[in-house]
């Protein structure tokens, strides 16, 4: 299974939206769809017209438009540590997405914390 994804201002390395391809998900970057600095709720609005799942970092904002409104196609947060040593690198971000599709985790209209499905 592949994911259509978006993927915020904060997660669109080209080195991670490489890795999303090669892994077979159809990736959009903020950037390519003339979304760069606009507002959290003007992106998220944006997947749901797409129906493409949203990947950021920007957990605690895209958290806060779940619970306001969690009709989407799913978010995926990354969520950063103070030590970076203990953030996500791009190949556990890839594996956290192939251990959700192997689960066969619903991710419509959920907050789904990619930190806790890297194994």
């Amino acid at each position: 299974m592949s994911l259509s994804l978006l993927l915020d201002e904060d997660s669109q390395a080209k080195y991670l939206v490489n890795l999303l391809r090669v892994a077979g998900h159809d990736v959009l970057t903020v950037n390519e769809a003339d979304l760069m600095s606009r507002e959290d709720s003007a992106v998220l609005d944006y997947a749901r017209i797409q129906e493409r799942v949203l990947l950021t970092r920007n957990c605690s904002d895209f958290q806060e438009l779940h619970q306001a409104n969690p009709v989407h196609p799913g978010i995926l947060a990354v969520f950063q540590d103070p030590n970076p040593v203990k953030n996500m690198s791009y190949q556990a971000i890839i594996q956290a997405i192939a251990n959700l599709e192997a689960a066969n985790y619903a991710i419509e209209n959920q907050f789904v914390i990619l930190n806790q499905w890297n194994y």
